[in-house]
């Protein structure tokens, strides 16, 4: 589930492009009441599908980005809030990165340093997930925002990176983040010097931080993940970083591999098939969303050559990758099985 919260200016973008939100709303069964409070609920698995229906209705293909646009640190509720009243950028991400799954579970925002470059991510996690391409676009609007209402709103990235292809009108991207575009990338991001980790924000208010953390692990009590939740959060980029070996997965829960099998085996799930789940959600993203060749996709999994890699993907979907790649963009249903399981 999600918080409505940074979707909430759907309806608004539909009556700009023209059409009834009402009547949109309906068609994939939902309320235009559920967009009246952004702490109201919508599973992340319907999100997707919505963007997915609204684009195909209105026909504006940079409708996720127009949405994303429309949100801000308020959309977070509590991690926005904690966010605020961070001492400094740096802290301020880490603690979004931290409590993220507090305003949704099927996807993770993640924060990297590598030398001089600091990257704000997001990872959409939640298996089989419709409309990855507006729902990253999205994302990244948001993150754009947050980033401008921390550091000033003439801030802009060094580089935009996106998961998806190239669109055919890329203006609307240019506009808004006003920064170098990379499609057809491994990670929907920000990238942008690491020096503004350190840069310190107006209001730092110590206690207040104090009592919203505490607020926010209370809930975090509550509504704690199940493990194999937990586990896919992390493998996505493990796998992407080619560290999805179970020693490596298993340290970082600091338990040893033996626990870490044993507590997914309890949920009736192994290891082996978290793995290879991922890597067809992966696969599957890869086709749909971007135009990269057969062989980059089997070289970004860990694959030896792309006949092997063709043979992972027709075991898991029952097409080869050629075949299954326009089928779904024609919009033929690839669902996600519940359960893909290892050779």
């Amino acid at each position: 589930m999600l918080r409505i919260g940074a979707t909430i200016g759907l309806p608004a973008v539909l009556q700009g492009l023209g059409a009834d939100p009402a009547q949109l709303l309906a068609e994939v069964g939902l309320e235009r009441s559920l967009f009246d409070n952004p702490d109201n609920l919508l599973s992340f698995s319907a999100r997707g599908r919505l963007l997915e229906h609204c684009v195909a209705r209105t026909g504006c293909e940079h409708l996720g980005l127009l949405v994303g646009q429309r949100a801000s640190l308020q959309s977070l509720g509590l991690a926005g809030s904690l966010v605020k009243y961070s001492p400094d950028v740096g802290t301020a991400l880490r603690s979004l990165v931290r409590f993220f799954h507090h305003h949704t579970r099927g996807a993770k925002a993640t924060l990297t340093v590598d030398g001089q470059l600091a990257y704000f991510g997001y990872q959409i996690v939640q298996p089989g997930t419709k409309g990855t391409d507006q729902v990253g676009d999205g994302a990244l609007a948001a993150m754009l925002n947050i980033m401008q209402s921390l550091c000033g709103p003439g801030w802009k990235p060094s580089q935009v990176t996106l998961t998806h292809r190239k669109p055919d009108n890329v203006e609307p991207f240019r506009e808004f983040f006003r920064a170098p575009l990379l499609f057809d990338a491994e990670q929907n991001a920000l990238v942008f010097l690491a020096e503004w980790l350190t840069y310190r924000l107006p209001v730092d208010d110590p206690e207040l931080r104090r009592q919203l953390t505490e607020q926010i692990q209370t809930l975090e009590a509550r509504q704690r993940d199940s493990f194999p939740e937990q586990v896919r959060s992390v493998l996505r980029t493990a796998l992407l970083m080619d560290r999805a070996d179970a020693d490596h997965i298993a340290s970082l829960f600091s338990i040893h591999r033996r626990t870490l099998n044993r507590r997914l085996n309890e949920d009736g799930i192994s290891f082996k098939d978290l793995v290879e789940e991922q890597r067809y959600e992966i696969a599957r993203q890869s086709l749909l969303d971007t135009d990269l060749q057969v062989g980059d996709i089997a070289a970004l999994l860990g694959y030896a050559d792309a006949s092997a890699f063709t043979r992972a993907f027709r075991r898991w979907s029952g097409a080869a990758p050629a075949q299954w790649r326009p089928e779904a963009r024609r919009g033929s249903r690839c669902k996600l099985p519940k359960k893909v399981v290892g050779s």
